[in-house]
């Protein structure tokens, strides 16, 4: 019989981060299973075709899913490892494989990092975490609760958001409770963070942990548009990072990794820089999805997603620069609902000086929507440059030919 060498993968985009991981894991040579509980990932199976076996089977369960791993190996697969690149799975993948193929990653430091209060928990009193408060979702708010916080704007946000999803700004005590009342109907038994509003500039930070040692990936500045969320639209990686910036940044990583006793793991970080050093905003087990692989690749030549399946391997990740160019991502969203009728001006976007791809993700019939999570962001732009000013200003550029059509 022969031996299947094979990946897993729980859950994947269309698109993206988590797809791009499997593609690399069809090039290194792997037979690829995918789990999914997405119906409509089955109907469209022709359009995966890296994905080598689709299995459906509730993701939620780890029952179910060490059933079909089971069976996987009865019929020869050797599960070479267990991962996901989407948030929420990322803590099951590598509880999963703990317990088939370990590779040195600690699935409890990721159940943490995979739920926002437990993490502020456990990094309380570092001087990078900012103040905060954890409510119960049946909790009666006064003044007296709030005491320990600075004044408004607040933040408040679910414990288990992703994507900007339940992360919403008060600006006084009704609005906090109203956004409070809107968090518990959504979710009934999850706790709510409040916690203070920091003003700063925001960076994420890619990095892998190889041996209990940091490799950072790349540093990234964010542009946030704040509608009725706040919506990262704009990406810049940085060819060169100032020292002092670099240090300051490895300093609160490192930090990072000796609390959660990371020996192997990915992560990505988002901070921002006050007037009193750096403020953690979230940390997340995995790398950033949408567009950011693409967008280091097109800086530093490198593939994360492919470094981070040979960390989960075992083997050796290298984050070797080939090339160093800044690169800006400039997503696209729309300020109205409505019915997509049309695209226009993608062939010119691409055509556009300094562009490296565009990115159009919905199909025509799709209702679009303005903002109200990261998914709701429609397209991308990713183009390079000799400095930041000139990749941001191709990529804005480009961005503006890109034309959603819409019916009401």
């Amino acid at each position: 019989m022969d031996l299947l060498k094979t990946i897993i993968f729980i859950g994947t985009n269309k698109s993206g981060s988590s797809r791009e991981a499997i593609r690399a894991a069809e090039r290194l040579g792997y037979f690829t299973v995918l789990f999914t509980n997405n119906e409509k990932q089955i109907r469209q199976r022709k359009e995966y075709i890296d994905v080598h076996e689709m299995i459906f089977v509730d993701t939620t369960q780890l029952a179910a899913m060490r059933k079909e791993i089971r069976m996987l190996i009865s019929k020869g697969s050797v599960i070479m490892t267990i991962a996901s690149f989407v948030d929420s799975h990322v803590s099951k993948a590598s509880q999963l494989c703990a317990e088939f193929c370990p590779n040195g990653t600690s699935y409890k430091s990721v159940a943490i990092m995979e739920n926002k209060a437990q993490t502020r928990t456990f990094l309380q009193g570092l001087p990078y975490s900012p103040k905060y408060i954890t409510v119960s979702p049946k909790a009666r708010l006064n003044a007296k609760t709030l005491e320990s916080l600075p004044g408004f704007p607040l933040i408040v946000k679910s414990a288990s958001s992703t994507g900007s999803k339940d992360v919403l700004q008060a600006t006084d005590l009704e609005q906090l409770q109203r956004h409070i009342r809107k968090l518990t109907e959504k979710n009934p038994e999850e706790s709510i963070i409040i916690e203070e509003f920091i003003e700063g500039e925001q960076y994420l930070v890619e990095a892998i942990v190889h041996d209990r040692k940091l490799h950072i990936a790349g540093i990234i500045q964010q542009e946030i548009t704040f509608g009725k969320r706040f919506i990262i639209t704009g990406y810049g990686v940085l060819a060169y990072v100032p020292k002092q910036l670099n240090n300051s940044i490895k300093q609160v990583l490192e930090s990072i990794i000796e609390k959660f006793d990371i020996q192997n793991g990915v992560m990505h970080v988002e901070m921002r820089q006050t007037d009193d050093g750096w403020r953690l905003i979230e940390i997340n087990p995995r790398i950033s999805g949408g567009a950011m692989n693409n967008m280091l690749k097109a800086a530093f030549g490198f593939d994360l997603v492919e470094e981070t399946l040979k960390l989960y391997l075992g083997q050796r990740p290298s984050l070797v620069q080939k090339q160093r160019n800044f690169v800006f991502t400039q997503y696209v969203i729309v300020e109205k609902k409505g019915i997509l009728e049309k695209v226009t001006g993608k062939k010119r976007a691409r055509n556009s000086p300094g562009v490296v791809e565009v990115y159009v993700k919905p199909k025509k019939g799709t209702q679009l929507t303005p903002p109200l999570s990261m998914g709701h962001r429609y397209a991308y732009i990713i183009a390079q440059g000799r400095t930041m000013e000139l990749a941001k200003g191709l990529a804005k550029k480009a961005a503006e030919e890109i034309k959603f059509h819409l019916k009401e």
